[in-house]
């Protein structure tokens, strides 16, 4: 009886696959994860941790508690792409871990937002957004976790292939739907947060110029993750987007990164309470932020 050919893919040719029990036959990465990309976003996500805590915790700012959240999940699957660099990148189980905690992680830095949107929302006045701040909570939040749940499903049923060699294209399809339906999500989202923003400006209450744009940047930071990840999926399993980590490092890990430490800066309890009553344009300009 004829074996089973091997599915084809990178293999390490100066890391040996130990051939364990949870290992692949190819390194699902695509590539052995880089030592430094691991320890630069366990540090880097630390810090974001310790400082989103102590403002969390000074301002009492518990819809945003979901960042911290977040920024701990991300140490943890960065930790894990640390262990697949230096002991076991071929390990499935490692692999799948550390999807799993950077995938998800980003759909509490996007509760966050719709969040914080649905608070400047009530600042500004119901009547400036096309629905109810209640309502664009509970539809964006129901939306990503809907399309997490696929995500990992499809992450997980990938990684089980892998170890069985056998084809995955029907599991990555399966991440490819839960990515498509989460761009598409955020999409309106990013219609409804732009429409907010240019009806405010008819209204008394004014929120600063600087704290708006940091938000933005931020969500569309998010959106491009989303988006690279998208694209990586559609381009096929071990293409060109998903065997080089310097797409991870520049479309996952940075704009991650960037929306985390902004938050830090222009955080909505630094911001928000100062910003909730009318102010004259020339006070605005001049606004300072509070301690």
């Amino acid at each position: 009886m004829a074996s089973q050919p091997p599915v084809q893919g990178y293999v390490d040719p100066n890391f040996p696959n130990p051939m364990g029990p949870n290992d692949a036959s190819i390194i699902i990465y695509g590539y052995t994860p880089s030592l430094a990309v691991g320890l630069l976003g366990v540090i880097l996500f630390v810090i974001g941790l310790a400082a989103h805590l102590y403002l969390l915790i000074r301002h009492r700012t518990w819809y945003f508690s979901t960042v911290v959240i977040g920024t701990a999940m991300e140490i943890v699957g960065y930790a894990f792409r640390i262990l697949s660099s230096q002991q076991d990148p071929y390990s499935v189980i490692w692999f799948v871990i550390q999807y799993f905690f950077i995938v998800v992680a980003p759909v509490f830095f996007s509760a966050a937002i719709y969040s914080l949107v649905s608070v400047m929302i009530n600042v500004y006045g119901r009547q400036y957004a096309p629905m109810p701040p209640k309502l664009i909570l509970w539809i964006f939040i129901v939306c990503d976790v809907a399309a997490t749940i696929i995500q990992i499903a499809g992450a997980a049923l990938v990684g089980v292939a892998y170890s069985n060699q056998e084809d995955p294209t029907t599991p990555n399809n399966i991440l490819l739907a839960g990515l498509a339906f989460q761009v598409f999500s955020f999409a309106v989202f990013l219609v409804v947060l732009f429409w907010t923003l240019v009806k405010a400006r008819k209204s008394p209450t004014t929120i600063s110029r600087s704290f708006v744009a940091a938000l933005v940047v931020a969500t569309l930071a998010v959106y491009l993750r989303t988006c690279f990840r998208l694209a990586e999926t559609a381009e096929g399993l071990l293409q060109n987007l998903s065997t080089h980590e310097v797409f991870f490092g520049c479309l996952e890990f940075a704009p991650i990164v960037v929306a985390v430490f902004l938050f830090t800066y222009w955080h909505p309890g630094r911001w928000l309470p100062k910003a909730a009553s009318p102010l004259r344009k020339s006070e605005r300009e001049g606004e300072s932020v509070s301690g």
